[in-house]
């Protein structure tokens, strides 16, 4: 078996991957929040691909005072967790 190099990828499959990420991020934040509950929710996924694939994922949520209980930062941390992972798992597809 060969393993594709990480240059070889298509602009469609950065694409997918920008979208995976997006979407398990969102997915994570909806999961532990209702959607009334948040009143503004931003997710931003850049990459850089030269020799190696470098993924940035940053995330902002803003809850209503309705669930002012709920720690944001551990919300954030584990929806870019989560973005990580949904990549991971499709490079590994991509590889095989």
């Amino acid at each position: 078996m060969v393993k594709r190099p990480i240059t070889s990828l298509t602009y469609e499959e950065l694409e997918e991957i920008c979208s995976i990420a997006e979407e398990a991020a969102r997915r994570y934040i909806f999961s532990k929040v209702p959607k009334n509950g948040i009143a503004d929710v931003s997710i931003s996924v850049s990459l850089e691909s030269s020799e190696t694939l470098s993924v940035d994922v940053d995330v902002e949520v803003r809850l209503s005072p309705l669930y002012r209980k709920i720690n944001v930062k551990d919300l954030v941390e584990g929806s870019v967790k989560a973005a990580f992972e949904a990549v991971e798992k499709y490079l590994k597809n991509l590889s095989s």
